[in-house]
């Protein structure tokens, strides 16, 4: 029998009756034949003329026919006889046969099977389909040519029922922008009484503030004071806290304000001008934030409690007994000459806020030395402002903007006419201008935005990332943005 194992190699079946000595055991032998396709189609044809004459009594075995039980004549003898004419087929289509792959002598392999189990089972398909009949020739000589394809890994589709896990993406934080640049250090200069017009204007008796200074900053037109008083104005700046009968007056006796309750708006409601050590300061933000500030002021150095000179009763922070009773009172608030040395510290020694109240004569030698401070040229921001307008003599001015507020210890007289913009013609305390002097804003412009002291709180809380306090809190109000800080720095 012939069974085909790949391109080049043909395997037949003999019978082992009468074996040669060279055989160890009477078993069923194999002859390989390596050779081309033409090759094969000799040897099927002389292994087909030989069977015909075969004459065993053992039967021989097809996949879809019975037995049949034939004798060979002489068993080793036609063996020797289908050797020779293997050999002779082999020789005939070396010659022939024009599309072989090897012109030399096909090599003839003889090889013992002992193990005819395990070869079948190697060399047969899984599928266990019977073997093809020799009688079949057309059909052996196409199993002889073709190759098995190589197995493929079956494809495993997901379950129906399953849905696919979508692939994960990464969470990448971004910080939103606040159109806020990173300023480090603000200064406030802080004057006591002017209008806009006398301080920035055409009418303004300093050329210093009214030409000079405003080239070299942002200069905001419609700022203004939010009640009469410098005192008060100055107490709102640094807690939002609205004024009381005795703050707008300066505070001529000074006292405690009772009896200190608190307004669901934060606002502490009472008479006097020292507020409780409860009260929320944008000085006591920054020391929880663990962020520095100072105080440079004309007068006497210390914290005197209760205050009696002049000097003393003028400083807004001592208004706030969690300023007034602190053991570092005297080391945070300081007399101005103190400002020049500490200019000269590194950036990062320099507090983030410094409130400085210069007299006006006095202004551009604290400006110019601030402008060289290394504190300010790292991420520095001067603001120059009044307390309040002239509130007395020829043109008084009490115009408010921005919010209206129904300052809790003060009723206001109810307006004559309701405000049609952005300005309130009383209960403010006058326009009074802001310029701003920092690397992040286009030198020599202008500024048409409304703003008031409580805004300047808003924009300190939101450069350091504080909480809105008092009336800093109102809904209504916006502080410095985008539109204000135009340059890059």
């Amino acid at each position: 029998m012939i069974r085909s194992w790949g391109r080049r190699r043909t395997r037949l079946h003999l019978p082992c009756d009468d074996p040669p000595a060279m055989f160890r055991s009477c078993k069923k032998r194999e002859l390989r034949i390596f050779t081309t396709r033409e090759h094969r189609l000799a040897i099927l044809a002389l292994a087909l003329t030989a069977k015909d004459d075969q004459a065993d009594d053992r039967p021989v075995y097809g996949p879809e026919r019975e037995p049949v039980e034939r004798r060979l004549p002489a068993p080793w003898s036609l063996a020797m006889a289908v050797l020779a004419m293997l050999t002779l087929g082999v020789l005939i289509g070396s010659v022939t046969a024009q599309s072989s792959e090897n012109a030399g002598f096909t090599t003839v392999l003889l090889e013992a099977a002992e193990k005819e189990e395990e070869e079948a089972a190697s060399s047969e398909p899984s599928s266990g389909a019977p073997e093809a009949e020799a009688s079949g020739g057309e059909a052996a000589t196409a199993t002889a040519a073709s190759t098995l394809p190589a197995e493929t890994a079956p494809f495993e589709e997901p379950l129906s029922g399953e849905p696919e896990p979508e692939p994960e993406v990464p969470v990448i934080e971004e910080e939103l922008p606040t159109g806020l640049p990173e300023v480090k250090h603000v200064f406030v200069v802080m004057l006591k009484e002017g209008g806009f017009e006398e301080t920035f204007g055409k009418n303004a008796k300093s050329p210093y503030l009214g030409k000079e200074l405003p080239q070299q900053g942002e200069l905001l037109t419609n700022y203004f004071a939010v009640t009469k008083g410098v005192l008060a104005n100055q107490i709102a700046l640094l807690s939002g806290q609205g004024p009381t009968p005795a703050t707008a007056a300066e505070c001529p006796t000074f006292g405690d304000v009772l009896p200190a309750t608190e307004s669901p708006e934060g606002q502490v409601e009472g008479e006097g001008c020292a507020y409780p050590a409860t009260t929320k300061t944008v000085l006591g933000q920054l020391t929880e934030a663990d962020l520095d500030w100072k105080a440079y002021r004309e007068g006497p150095e210390g914290c005197a409690s209760p205050p009696t000179d002049p000097a003393d009763l003028a400083d807004p922070l001592l208004y706030f007994h969690a300023v007034l009773d602190d053991p570092a009172c005297s080391q945070r608030d300081v007399g101005l000459p103190q400002l020049a040395t500490d200019l000269k510290l590194k950036a990062e020694e320099f507090p983030a806020l410094a409130y400085v109240t210069p007299e006006e004569a006095q202004l551009k030698a604290v400006i110019t030395e601030i402008k060289k401070s290394l504190a300010y040229k790292d991420g520095g921001m001067i603001v120059v402002t009044a307390a309040q307008a002239p509130q007395e003599g020829e043109d008084p001015d009490e115009s408010g903007c921005c919010i209206d507020p129904d300052f809790p210890n003060i009723p206001g007289a109810p307006s004559e006419a309701t405000p049609t913009g952005p300005v309130h013609e009383t209960g403010g305390g006058g326009r009074v201008g802001l310029l701003l002097l920092s690397p992040y804003v286009e030198p020599g412009t202008t500024s048409e935005t409304y703003f008031n002291h409580f805004s300047l709180l808003v924009t300190i809380e939101e450069l350091f990332e504080l909480e809105r306090i008092g009336y800093a809190a109102e809904p209504a109000l916006t502080g410095f943005d985008e539109s204000i800080f135009n340059a890059a720095g």
